[in-house]
């Protein structure tokens, strides 16, 4: 139940919260997703955070990383690393956790509730030193795929998890907007969660994959 002028910031780990939904088979809807939260309380912050490949003529993020900023969140990007493995794989990597974490501490002393989008197990101890502060820590992911999206220990820190999918009627998009036909997608770039109408005429880009850990070793 919403608490009366209770003090909410968002953090958003945009790859994982894509990988999520779309491991249940929807998009999220951002506009919807902020007024869901706007409704529940005072919406000090929403942060949404990702990595970019900057050197790509074209990246399918772009359209979305830009209506978000126009469109009430803050976002924060940096741009990805490419190394290549030892099996000779050409590999694109791009971790936001130090990001997010140093915006939470620094947003600590001014919320009450603290609601995370991530299933990432790196982030319990954040969720602790939130907690620590005075912070009430909600983490949004699921437990409803095989295996879950969410580690364990970050599910037990939480203060309250809340499975996406009870949220999915609620800031989920309506499957009718989706276009007819999607391009593949490259992981980590989420161009079926961005805005219709600004997908329509839109180039693919070509380029590496992102590494499906998204994450720095």
């Amino acid at each position: 139940m919403p608490i009366v002028n209770e003090k909410i910031a968002l953090f958003i780990d945009g790859a994982n919260l894509y990988a999520t939904a779309r491991s249940l088979g929807f998009d999220i809807d951002y506009k919807r997703l902020l007024r869901e939260y706007q409704s529940r309380g005072y919406l000090l912050r929403a942060f949404y955070y990702t990595a970019v490949i900057e050197d790509q003529e074209y990246s399918s993020i772009r359209p979305l990383i830009d209506w978000l900023d126009y469109n009430g969140y803050t976002v924060v990007t940096k741009a990805t690393k490419e190394f290549v493995d030892q099996t000779g794989r050409r590999k694109i990597k791009g971790n936001m956790d130090i990001e997010l974490a140093v915006d939470a501490m620094e947003l600590a002393g001014s919320i009450d509730h603290m609601v995370l989008f991530s299933g990432d197990g790196d982030f319990r101890s954040l969720v602790e030193a939130v907690q620590r502060r005075g912070v009430r820590v909600t983490v949004v992911s699921t437990v409803t795929t095989q295996p879950p999206m969410i580690a364990d220990e970050l599910r037990r820190q939480a203060d309250e998890f809340v499975d996406i999918i009870q949220l999915q009627s609620k800031v989920g998009r309506d499957p009718a907007e989706r276009p007819a036909r999607e391009p593949r997608e490259h992981r980590g770039e989420p161009r079926q969660h961005t805005p219709q109408f600004l997908q329509r005429g839109a180039p693919q880009r070509a380029g590496a994959d992102i590494d499906d850990e998204f994450n720095d070793d």
